[in-house]
């Protein structure tokens, strides 16, 4: 006859945790029924359950199986697993547990033995025999809580919610004791992390302050290098520009003291809050304590950042120039004490201060507009801050940037993206981040006009075209459209503004085809196909002269060069004539063909600011102002579609139309190399058959789209 000998030990509650109670084979808790702790002759302890289920399968014959934690081969007893001792450790830490719970955790008053449940969606402590099954928030636990349906689930024990007006109520019922520990932890957790922000807070502060007193110090270094070189007669100066730094300090380090002693003050009410709520069990005062320290850490979150900044330089005020021979000594005096230096300081809150910008375009120059704001939301007036910038693609390359200071509080940030994608713009005052920032931006390669005039019309109507084909701009901005078939010239605004029509008898047959600014840019030049007819008129269309010639054909399109000689691309001949413009013939440019210095449906001629003279057929070519051939421009454009129309600005950009197939777009190029900068391709208002072209002194072009009947506005670069 076999004996075992169970030892009993003291245990303290929290020395173990839960993990202790768990079955190591189904991971279920102990209890006193199905899953009732054995212990084994090994001193492994299993629930009875797991003990049937094993003896069940592998001890059938042999009456023996082994441990299913430590393998060693048990042999079962008379009774079967019945007969195995109890664990009586585990017994003592559940009855411990057991204890606990009911001395912590309050149960009904009319059913003594019954837990009470929580609701996590109501926020309510319930019984579920005093409700009875039901959910009416009018009935009252004995316990003086709202009631709540509740009940027990058959299959595994777990209490059920149910909401008596809609079956498909979504409650979350726990038991009390679980959310007494639930809410402890949260506690304890918000109140960690409200003293981490807070000691983080305190960390970032006392740094602004190092800084402050750094940056104080070295004006200080400054002022006195400075002053130590004046004569003593500017010592008065010296110690009051001394006093306005340490003024200034003073009150920087004042705000943020006040911040300090906030932020202390908060740390120890969160303290004493924690201190006073570690052993209470009301669940609605823990509750509410925890909403509290949630509102808290909004408040905390903004005192993590410095309210005033550690911002202190010493200005040098150039003097100025051009003083009377007779000028006073103490005058002079004077001007020399304000020239030694003055304090700047700045009000300004990086984390107030807005970035705004608009769509961003690949190859256009962008700007991003920063307006600074003080600690108390009052927008910035006066400029002076150290703003820093930073552009970064997607690629984590750099973008070039350009900050600069309006002087009235708001900065502009500009820069290039030349290809689409998604950017970030990071901007820093005082080396600290403005708001939102870092600001992600997308870049996008499409091009929308700004501004569309027109429409196809008859010719009394002001806004609308018959067929217009060219266009040119004078000094002021105003735009010149050949309205071809109503035989005329609409004069418009900048913004594309209708001013008046310009008619000539130049333009007589409905055959215009060229335009250009006459040599004095206050007259037109233009050429008439059908007529072969040069005319040159006023901006209000009286004739200044005109001239034909027996050599012209098919002229299409006219310029003048740096000589003002007359510039005409004849299709007819497939060559460029030059004029003087007396109309006598100085040069033939070309031939028809396919070769270089050849040409075949010529469209378009202009003059670069260098001189040489640009002809496009399906490609563009380039002449020396002789007339030699000099380089071609996109030659693999060669019989794949035709150029509308030709023009160069003055910042080394050529540009021009294009129309392949059913697609047309503008093409920018750079015109040193010849290579190509960017496509304006109207995306969502997509070009028919552009034609001419012309370019603004504000970067911007307006293009003839002769299929729409309309001009166009864009931005180019």
């Amino acid at each position: 006859m076999s004996s075992t000998l169970v030892e009993t030990v003291s245990i303290d509650y929290e020395d173990f945790n839960e993990s202790f109670l768990t079955c190591g084979t189904c991971l279920c808790m102990y209890d006193g029924t199905e899953h009732y702790p054995k212990l084994l002759p090994c001193s492994h302890t299993v629930c009875i359950q797991c003990l049937d289920r094993i003896v069940a399968t592998f001890a059938r014959d042999t009456g023996q199986f082994r441990c299913p934690i430590c393998r060693e081969l048990i042999t079962i007893p008379r009774g079967g697993v019945l007969a195995l001792p109890p664990s009586f450790l585990v017994n003592q830490l559940l009855d411990l547990m057991a204890r606990q719970r009911r001395e912590v955790i309050p149960k009904c008053s009319t059913h003594q033995t019954q837990e009470l449940l929580f609701c996590e969606t109501c926020d309510t402590v319930f019984c579920t025999l005093c409700t009875g099954g039901t959910h009416k928030s009018s009935l009252v636990t004995s316990t003086g809580s709202p009631t709540h349906s509740g009940g027990t689930d058959s299959g595994n024990n777990s209490p059920i919610h149910q909401n008596n007006a809609s079956s498909t109520a979504d409650h979350t019922v726990i038991p009390f004791s679980i959310a007494i520990k639930r809410m402890s932890e949260i506690l304890i957790y918000k109140a960690n992390e409200c003293t981490a922000k807070l000691d983080a807070a305190t960390e970032i502060v006392n740094a602004e302050i190092h800084r402050l007193d750094h940056n104080a110090d070295s004006a200080f270094e400054q002022v006195n290098a400075r002053f130590q070189a004046a004569i003593e007669a500017i010592e008065a100066q010296r110690q009051k520009v001394l006093s306005e730094v340490k003024r200034k300090k003073d009150e920087k380090k004042k705000v943020l003291d006040d911040q300090l002693g906030i932020i202390k003050a908060e740390k120890t009410k969160v303290d004493s809050d924690v201190k006073a709520m570690e052993h209470h069990v009301e669940v609605r005062n823990i509750t509410k304590k925890i909403s509290d320290l949630n509102c808290k850490l909004d408040t905390v979150s903004t005192l993590s950042e410095p309210r005033e900044n550690s911002y202190i330089e010493y200005l040098v005020v150039e003097r100025s120039t051009g003083e009377s021979h007779g000028q006073a000594f103490d005058q002079k005096l004077n001007e020399l004490v304000l020239e030694l230096g003055q304090i700047k300081t700045s009000k300004t809150f990086p984390s107030l201060c807005r970035v705004t910008m608009d769509t961003a375009i690949a190859n256009l120059e962008m700007v991003a507009r920063l307006t600074t704001i003080n600690y108390e939301g009052e927008t910035q007036s006066q400029g002076g801050d150290p703003v820093s910038a930073l552009v970064v693609d997607d690629k984590g390359e750099r973008v070039p940037t350009d900050v600069k200071d309006k002087d009235d509080g708001t900065y502009e940030i500009k820069f290039t993206a030349h290809r689409p994608g998604t950017y970030c713009l990071k901007v820093l005052i005082f080396d600290r981040p403005v708001k939102d920032c870092p600001l992600f931006f997308d870049v996008t390669d499409h091009n929308p006009p700004l501004i569309s005039f027109g429409s196809r019309g008859g010719a009394k109507e002001k806004g609308f075209f018959m067929q217009p084909c060219n266009v040119t701009v004078d000094d002021l901005g105003q735009v010149y459209v050949v309205d071809t078939g109503n035989s005329r010239i609409k004069k418009l605004t900048s913004n594309l503004d209708f001013i008046d029509h310009v008619t000539n008898e130049g333009l007589e047959g409905r055959s215009t085809t060229g335009i250009c600014m006459g040599s004095s840019r206050d007259s037109l030049m233009v050429i008439n196909w059908r007529t072969k007819m040069v005319t040159e008129m006023t901006l209000d269309g009286n004739t200044i002269g005109s001239f034909s010639h027996e050599d012209l054909r098919e002229p299409i399109d006219i310029a003048l060069d740096l000589d003002d000689n007359v510039v005409i691309a004849d299709n007819g001949i497939g060559s460029v004539l030059v004029f003087e413009t007396s109309g006598k013939l100085l040069k033939t440019i070309g031939s028809r063909g396919n070769g270089r210095g050849q040409f075949k449906d010529i469209s378009a001629v202009t003059v670069t600011p260098s001189g040489d003279i640009l002809v496009a057929d399906s490609r563009i070519q380039v002449f020396s102002p002789a007339g030699d051939f000099v380089r071609e421009i996109y030659p693999q454009g060669k019989g794949k579609g035709r150029y509308g129309g030709l023009v160069c600005d003055n910042h080394g950009f050529l540009l021009a139309t294009r129309t392949e197939k059913a697609r047309s777009f503008i093409q920018v190029f750079k015109l040193d190399t010849g290579s190509l900068y960017s496509l304006i391709d109207s995306h969502g208002c997509k070009m028919k058959r552009p034609t001419g072209l012309a370019v603004m002194q504000d970067r911007h072009l307006v293009v003839v789209d002769i299929g729409n009947d309309c001009v166009r506005k864009y931005r180019y670069f």
